[in-house]
C-alpha cells in the first residue's frame, strides 16, 4: 500500500479517482489548492502524487518545481486535459515521473502508478549500470554514432552529448561507459535540471555535518560515488553559476571539497554531459562559463531527432512493441495501416521516449494482434501534415463545427513553426495577442 496525494480541483473527478485508487489498496489524501498541498506534502510521506496542470493558485509545474526545490524526489504524474505534448516535455523536463492526458483511461493509469511507485531509486539520480532496452538504428546516421562512440569511449576524454529532449543521450553516456576501461566501476547519473540552487552543490561534492541547516550527518557527493567511474550529467546547462564554478575545479584539479568541510577529497571520475540546448548560446548570455564549457566539450555528439531519421521509425516501433508485449502481457504484432500514417507524418518532438510511452499505450489498449488508430492519444490524430488541408472530424453539413477544427490545427501548425512564440503566432494569423489566446484556451492548446 502506498500513501498518495491526489491534487485536484474538480472535486467529482478527484472523488472518483481516490474511489479508483483505493480499491486498487492504496491510502489517498486530496487538496485542490497548490498552497493546500504544498503544506501535505512538508507535514507527511508520500510515495506518489498525482497532480493535475491546472488549478486555482497556478499551474501544477509550480507546484512540482516547488516540491524539487525542496530536494524531495518523490515520483509526480502530471494530468491535464490540455492534448498537448509539449506540456509534456516541460513537465518531464521539471521532474515529473509521468504525463497522462483527460478523461483518464484507467488502465494506463494503474500502469504509470505502478511503474512510479516500482522505481525505488530518486528521480534525480540513478546509479544503475544495467544497460537500457534499447535498439540501435539502421541507417548511416546510426553507423556513425556508433562509430564515434567506439571512438571515444576508450579514452577518458570529457564528451558532450547534444540533442533534443528525448533523443537517447543517456544511451549514449552508458555506450561510452560500457565501452570504457572503467566500465567495471560506478556509472552515475544526475540531472541538474532536478536540482534546486542550494543542494546542487551537496548533491555532487557532499557535505559536513552541521554544514547548513538540515544537514544531520556527513553525505558523500556523487563525485565522490562516482571515483573511478563514469559521472553522467543531464540538462548540465541548468547548474547555477557559482555551482559551474566548483564544478570546473573538481574538473581541473581533480578533487572536491565537501561543503562545510576544510578537507578535499582526491577524485578520478570521468565526466559525460549532457544538454538539449545551445550551451555556446547560454555563454552568449553569460549563464554558462567558457571555461567549463571547454573542459566538457573535448568530444561533441550530436544526435539527430526522430523526424530526421527516416526509416528508423519503422525498427524502432517494431522494437517497443515487443518490449511492451512482454512488459504488459499483450500479443500485438502488427499496427493498423490507418494508425501507422499517423505515426509516420508526427513530428515526434518528444522524439523516442514520446514514441516509446506512445507505443505501450497502445499495446496496452489493444486487446487483439492488431493495434488501431484508436489507441493513439488525441493531440496525434488532431497532427497534420504541413502539406495537407486539415480534414474535419465532423459531419460535412456542420460547416461551424468544420471551420473550427481547421482553425484549431491552422492555430495549432503555426504555434509549432513559430516554436510557441505567441507574439509571431498572432502576426501570422494576422489576429491580435488577446483573441490568440482567448482561440487558444476555447481549443485546448
Amino acid at each position: 500500500m502506498a500513501n498518495i496525494l491526489l491534487v485536484e480541483d474538480d472535486t467529482t473527478f478527484a472523488q472518483m479517482l481516490t474511489f479508483f485508487v483505493e480499491k486498487h489498496g492504496h491510502k489517498v489524501q486530496s487538496a485542490q489548492r497548490i498552497k493546500d498541498a504544498f503544506k501535505l506534502q512538508q507535514q507527511h510521506t508520500y510515495q506518489l502524487i498525482l497532480l493535475d496542470y491546472r488549478l486555482p493558485d497556478g499551474t501544477g509545474l509550480d507546484l512540482l518545481t516547488q516540491i524539487r526545490e525542496t530536494g524531495s524526489a518523490i515520483p509526480v504524474i502530471i494530468m491535464t486535459s490540455f492534448n498537448d505534448v509539449r506540456t509534456a516535455i516541460r513537465a518531464i523536463r521539471s521532474g515529473a515521473s509521468e504525463y497522462i492526458t483527460k478523461p483518464v483511461n484507467p488502465d494506463e493509469l494503474l500502469m504509470v502508478m505502478n511503474e512510479a511507485l516500482a522505481d525505488k531509486k530518486p528521480a534525480d539520480t540513478k546509479s544503475d549500470t544495467k544497460h537500457p532496452q534499447f535498439i540501435r538504428g539502421n541507417s548511416p546516421y546510426a553507423d556513425k554514432l556508433h562509430e564515434y562512440i567506439n571512438l571515444v569511449a576508450p579514452t577518458d576524454m570529457a564528451v558532450l552529448v547534444q540533442g533534443e529532449s528525448g533523443t537517447g543521450k543517456e544511451y549514449v553516456a552508458r555506450m561510452i561507459h560500457q565501452n570504457s576501461k572503467r566500465a567495471d566501476k560506478p556509472f552515475i547519473a544526475i540531472d541538474c535540471g532536478a536540482l534546486s540552487r542550494d543542494l546542487a552543490a551537496s548533491e555532487l561534492f557532499g557535505h559536513a555535518k552541521g554544514a547548513f541547516t538540515g544537514a544531520a550527518a556527513d553525505k558523500k557527493g556523487l563525485f565522490e560515488s562516482a571515483d573511478d567511474g563514469t559521472l553522467f550529467m543531464d540538462e548540465i546547462g541548468n547548474l547555477s553559476y557559482d555551482v559551474q564554478v566548483k564544478l570546473l575545479r573538481a574538473l581541473q584539479e581533480k578533487v572536491i571539497q565537501p561543503l562545510g568541510s576544510n578537507r578535499t577529497i582526491p577524485v578520478n571520475v570521468r565526466i559525460i554531459a549532457a544538454t538539449n540546448d545551445d550551451l555556446l548560446n547560454s555563454i552568449s548570455a553569460d549563464s554558462f562559463r567558457q571555461d567549463l564549457y571547454h573542459r566538457v566539450n573535448e568530444f561533441k555528439i550530436q544526435l539527430s531527432p526522430l523526424r530526421e531519421r527516416g526509416n528508423e521509425l519503422d525498427n524502432f516501433i517494431r522494437h517497443f512493441i515487443q518490449l511492451s508485449n512482454a512488459e504488459l502481457g499483450r500479443q500485438v504484432q502488427n499496427i493498423s495501416p490507418e494508425a501507422m500514417e499517423v505515426l509516420h507524418r508526427y513530428d515526434w518532438p518528444g522524439n523516442l521516449r514520446e514514441l516509446k510511452n506512445v507505443i505501450k499505450r497502445m499495446v496496452l489498449l489493444t486487446t487483439g494482434e492488431t493495434a488501431g488508430a484508436a489507441a493513439l492519444p488525441d493531440e496525434m490524430l488532431w497532427s497534420t501534415p504541413p502539406d495537407q488541408t486539415p480534414i474535419a472530424a465532423s459531419p460535412e453539413s456542420d460547416l461551424k463545427a468544420r471551420n473550427e477544427v481547421n482553425e484549431k490545427a491552422l492555430i495549432q501548425k503555426t504555434l509549432q513553426q513559430v516554436k510557441y512564440n505567441k507574439s509571431k503566432a498572432a502576426k501570422l494569423l494576422n489576429i491580435d495577442r488577446k483573441t490568440l489566446y482567448s482561440k487558444m484556451e476555447r481549443y485546448g492548446l
